[in-house]
């Protein structure tokens, strides 16, 4: 299913049926990824008396289950900067649109101190090719070096992941990108004292009890993604996809098409 796309005055050709899931799916298991010192999400059908909610059981006709998760600490989710004001913002108001030409680097976080960091310098030099010429992005996805399965099971919790330098990150939102993607928990230190550098930097965040004017409300950051290594750097078409919900952050879909 091929797809002739005009944008920015681009022209180029997507095939819509090799979509590549870069996702991580949410289950009960223990092979399911967490960050931020919780257990594993819950999946389990409703129970009215001795009605259960599992066709298996048989007692019901449907399959109806409770789901408990949360967003941020159980797998691929996309973030909107009311993760961090005092004042409520929802991703459902401020991602409208689910289309974006990006551009999948893959870089080597380098050791500084005890800490695994991602830095400026990394992240220029992978995108200095689309740089100097000049090929406008919307979306960046970072794959962190070394990329192995199992990151989609990892125990993230007081284990001091990598991380994006608020240098890096204040480039990215200079050069224009509105959407970061990166396969860790989080692009700010584990433990960084509530400062939330690159963060901060990214959505240009300078007042989180008043929200500085310049704020970049229609920007995302998703994280805990998996790209895998059979997926070659370079560009890509970005699907967001998001569920509906009114809150900082939803579970999300992220799908690149090749370029």
């Amino acid at each position: 299913m091929l797809a002739i796309i005009q944008h920015n005055n681009q022209t180029f050709e997507v095939d819509l049926s090799k979509p590549i899931d870069i996702s991580i799916p949410l289950t009960n298991t223990d092979e399911n990824p967490i960050a931020w010192y919780i257990e594993k999400p819950v999946i389990e059908p409703v129970v009215f008396g001795e009605w259960i909610g599992k066709v298996s059981e048989g007692k019901s006709s449907t399959n109806f289950n409770n789901i408990f998760f949360n967003p941020h600490g159980h797998g691929t989710h996309t973030e909107c900067l009311g993760h961090i004001t005092r004042e409520f913002y929802s991703i459902n108001q401020s991602l409208k649109q689910f289309f974006f030409l990006t551009e999948l680097i893959s870089v080597q976080p380098e050791m500084h101190g005890e800490d695994l960091v991602i830095t400026l310098d990394s992240i220029t030099t992978a995108l200095d090719v689309t740089l100097k010429l000049g090929v406008p992005r919307e979306a960046i996805i970072i794959r962190t070096i070394p990329n192995l399965e199992s990151k989609k099971q990892l125990k993230y919790s007081n284990t001091n992941p990598p991380y994006l330098a608020a240098a890096a990150a204040r480039f990215i939102r200079e050069s224009g990108i509105k959407h970061l993607l990166i396969d860790l928990p989080s692009v700010d230190k584990e433990h960084d004292e509530g400062k939330l550098l690159a963060h901060k930097a990214f959505w240009n965040v300078t007042n989180v009890n008043n929200l500085n004017a310049d704020a970049r409300l229609d920007c995302t950051i998703t994280e805990m993604i998996f790209v895998p290594n059979e997926v070659k750097d370079g560009s890509y078409l970005l699907n967001l996809q998001i569920a509906s919900f009114e809150n900082d952050a939803s579970p999300s879909k992220p799908i690149l098409y090749k370029i």
